[in-house]
């Protein structure tokens, strides 16, 4: 009776019932230390005797621990930073492989020798010979060059206004699956579907590069005294004449495919000071030449039409002597001495000069511009995926 009585809340918990509660936390602690910790807060909880809800946050601090990884936290963010490096390199590389692989093909047509001209040229030297060795399989190959092309530009830019230019690179309608307009118009490498179609183009059409060209006649003239030789194959090559790819032409250029020729265009300083006035020409195309071309008495060209439709052909007429003529398309035309003559190339035409040996050389300065009714956002677009060979 001199004891106090004990609760029956104090005589249920006994010393051998506290025990198997610290050997509870123990069980559930997956570490020495973190068990330890574990023992340590069970002891004091199970030291508690009646505990309420005011005591609540001091226990649950008391029972939070740390959550231990498998290994240090360090190691495993060095790991993730290394893998995530190395899949970033391989990325890059890849595209720098899809890309250089897509310029070295465009260049290598660039590069190729040989490539029939427009009209009143004797060739296009530089210009893109994709479709070129007639193998199968040759034209879908190149659809799907420029195709890559024209998607690398849509996902840096847009595809907004790129309809005309899309169905150009995937061989929409067009000369690809058959003959073209009345089947005399072939473009060899982009037929641009819905421009219109004319053999020859009127001067308004470009009047401003026009206009500029025929008031730079006498400096574009000089120029062409300052260059000009005999021309007859019996002397060697003067410097910055290209190699005749047929009988009796000839021809010297400013621009080939798309790149400045420094030498040339120094020693034309008048000519080139008018194409860097011009607003269409396709200077930063494969497509764009400009130069000086020649054509000797007897010379004759037959058969032939340009790489495109999104191009026009100006001559400017330097030399015109009797009995030179131009054929495009079955419409027949002839050069004016410090006259221009827009023509669109794509069309099948002839060159001839019927002229006597002492009647001299038939000379035009030729530019290639855009179309006029090819839009900013095509010009933009085409001058991406036809970019100058960078070699």
């Amino acid at each position: 009776e001199g004891r106090k009585r004990e609760t029956p809340s104090e005589a249920g918990t006994s010393e051998g019932e506290r025990e198997p509660r610290v050997g509870m936390w123990k069980g559930n602690s997956p570490g020495g230390s973190q068990g330890a910790a574990m023992e340590g807060t069970g002891a004091e909880l199970g030291g508690q005797g009646n505990w309420g809800l005011e005591d609540a946050p001091g226990l649950l601090a008391k029972a939070s621990l740390p959550i231990m990884l498998p290994w240090p936290l360090p190691l495993a963010s060095s790991a993730l930073t290394l893998l995530l490096g190395a899949l970033t390199s391989l990325f890059l590389w890849y595209c720098y492989r899809l890309g250089s692989q897509d310029m070295q093909a465009l260049g290598a047509g660039s590069r190729a020798g040989g490539v029939s001209g427009g009209p009143g040229g004797c060739s296009e030297a530089g210009r893109p010979r994709l479709r070129s060795s007639g193998e199968p399989g040759e034209g879908s190959r190149t659809e799907g060059l420029v195709s890559r092309r024209l998607r690398a530009y849509a996902r840096r830019y847009s595809w907004a206004g790129m309809g005309r230019v899309r169905r150009a690179a995937q061989g929409g309608p067009g000369p690809r699956g058959g003959p073209g307009v009345l089947g005399i118009q072939r473009p060899g490498l982009l037929f641009l579907p819905d421009l219109p179609s004319s053999p020859f183009v009127p001067r308004d059409a470009q009047r401003h590069d026009v206009e500029l060209l025929e008031s730079s006649f006498p400096a574009i003239l000089r120029d062409f005294g300052a260059v000009s030789w005999d021309f007859s194959g019996t002397t060697p090559l003067p410097r910055g004449w290209s190699p005749p790819l047929a009988p009796g032409c000839y021809q010297l250029l400013l621009y080939q495919a798309g790149r400045c020729q420094p030498s040339n265009c120094r020693r034309c300083p008048g000519a080139y000071r008018a194409l860097r006035g011009l607003r269409s020409f396709m200077s930063a195309n494969t497509f764009g030449n400009a130069g000086f071309s020649v054509l000797l008495p007897g010379a004759r060209l037959e058969g032939r039409c340009g790489p495109t439709n999104a191009r026009v052909r100006c001559h400017l007429g330097l030399k015109i002597p009797p009995g030179c003529e131009l054929v495009v398309g079955g419409e027949p035309q002839c050069w004016a001495e410090g006259h221009c003559l827009l023509v669109d190339d794509s069309f099948l035409h002839t060159v001839a000069h019927n002229g006597s040996p002492e009647d001299g050389p038939r000379v035009v300065f030729i530019v290639d511009l855009w179309h006029p009714n090819v839009a900013g956002a095509e010009r933009q677009a085409l001058d991406f995926v036809f970019a100058p060979d960078p070699s």
